[in-house]
């Protein structure tokens, strides 16, 4: 199959397409695209956002069984396989001979990278070490000395992860202001964030509407996309007083300022309307608790907004209009709200 039918079929499940580089489409269209396919078959859609208990235990399966099925004796070499240089080239041959990609991914509605990194997160034993000690810290100031920002190496000589060591790192390693934000300080990491996801948006299209050399402006920054990740040691050092834990945070409560601002695009009769169809959606998962709704996914049912705000809209539905809401089961919520509270919005729209 061709780059552009590969993009053009993967478009029906992955709306953000478009912004995907060209390796990636490849590696999609030879590992997702008949999953997808078959997926749709079911009735199921292709999922993002937060993993599911299900989906957790799903992974959990798939890894025991593909163990079992080769022999390998632990998940940290299934998935880390580097730590193990003696038995690399052993392991490499067992995961191609039993199609480690499509295993690893049976069963999960989600493209085969984010199950991939997933799993990962789940298996990797140096994510769970708990706080830094004092000699830990001092430590990891000594080989970042030695060996610069090389992550890899040093996760390695501490038994902790490539994202651990350097998130810790860049806490520590100068003078940090934990009182109140000043104006310079906010108004540089705005300028930081800014300037990042622009760059971000050129290179994935560089077709975008978002210039390097644009004004200022803030209708953009509403955008879910802003809830995604950002590199935040790097935005840590435009602004520079100030480690990447507090960028991520007042970054999130300038997020939900400037969307609290623009909630009068739901009242009136949008407001009916996102109430009506946020009620509709979450009938439509058949969801039996809440951490198996795709809070993502619902955000479409009522705009362009986070999920945050999805939830806090359905919080709001069930105090309001549910009695005894708190003795009532997740799905016992929905069925009332479907079946009582709905035709009456219905009405009044």
């Amino acid at each position: 199959i061709d780059l552009d039918t590969a993009r053009q079929e993967l478009e029906e499940f992955i709306p953000h397409v478009k912004n995907i580089s060209d390796s990636s489409i490849r590696k999609m269209a030879g590992r997702d695209l008949t999953r997808f396919k078959e997926f749709k078959k079911q009735g199921i859609s292709v999922k993002f956002g937060r993993f599911t208990q299900k989906e957790n235990q799903q992974i959990q399966r798939n890894v025991d069984e593909f163990l079992a099925l080769t022999g390998i004796d632990s998940a940290e070499k299934l998935l880390f396989t580097s730590r193990y240089p003696e038995d690399k080239d052993t392991i490499h041959r067992l995961k191609t001979e039993h199609h480690f990609c499509e295993k690893i991914s049976e069963g999960i509605p989600r493209p085969w990278r984010l199950i991939y990194y997933r799993a990962r997160k789940m298996f990797d034993p140096n994510n769970y070490k708990g706080r830094y000690t004092k000699e830990e810290k001092e430590q990891l100031k000594k080989y970042q000395a030695l060996y610069g920002n090389d992550w890899k190496k040093i996760s390695e000589l501490m038994s902790r992860s490539n994202l651990s060591v350097a998130m810790k790192f860049s806490e520590i390693k100068s003078a940090i202001n934990y009182g109140p934000w000043t104006k310079a300080e906010t108004q540089k990491l705005m300028n930081a964030v800014k300037e990042i996801m622009r760059k971000k948006l050129q290179l994935e299209n560089p077709d975008s509407l978002f210039p390097l050399d644009q004004s200022n402006s803030d209708l953009w920054i509403d955008r879910e996309l802003l809830y995604q990740a950002l590199p935040w040691t790097e935005i840590e050092t435009k602004v520079g007083s100030r480690y990447w834990r507090q960028c991520k945070q007042k970054w999130n409560s300038i997020l939900t300022s400037k969307l609290n601002r623009g909630q009068q695009l739901y009242r009136g009769i949008n407001g009916l309307k996102a109430k009506i169809n946020l009620i509709k959606r979450l009938y439509e998962t058949r969801a039996e608790e809440a951490s198996e709704v795709n809070w993502d996914e619902l955000s479409n049912a009522i705009g362009d907004v986070p999920r945050t705000y999805v939830q806090a809209k359905f919080y709001k539905l069930k105090v309001s209009f549910v009695p005894l809401w708190k003795r009532r089961t997740f799905s016992e919520i929905i069925d009332y709200l479907y079946e009582i509270k709905l035709p009456e919005l219905e009405k009044k729209l």
